[in-house]
């Protein structure tokens, strides 16, 4: 059995709101929000890191990049969003499973660090 959280969001072992949902991915809000609209698309398959990933889930993740797009009305990302895609714990990565975070809704700076 899997101890992955997101694994457990995907299966519905524990319940989440999803935002949306497909074959390929789920879309949830962000319980720590960085950005007045934060969402988590989440891939079915549990892979941890790009670099863990076979040529078919980069596929995958590519699907769910497009779908995001797809989704600007329900997502509110008519006036521009970023993408976030963190990989290992310099990253600040604290769940490993690969996932993107969606941010929008308001003007977003550049924090160098």
């Amino acid at each position: 059995m899997c101890d992955c959280l997101f694994c457990k969001f995907v299966s519905g072992e524990i319940p989440v709101n999803k935002v949306y949902e497909d074959e390929n991915m789920i879309v949830i809000r962000d319980i720590n929000p960085q950005a007045k609209n934060h969402f988590l698309a989440i891939p079915k398959e549990h892979f941890k890191l790009l670099a863990d990933a076979t040529v078919k889930q980069i596929e995958t993740v590519g699907k769910c990049l497009k779908k995001i797009s797809e989704l600007s009305d329900l997502l509110e990302l008519k006036n521009g969003y970023r993408l976030v895609i963190n990989q290992g714990d310099d990253a600040g990565q604290t769940v490993f499973h690969l996932h993107v975070h969606i941010l929008s809704g308001q003007k977003m700076g550049w924090q160098p660090a």
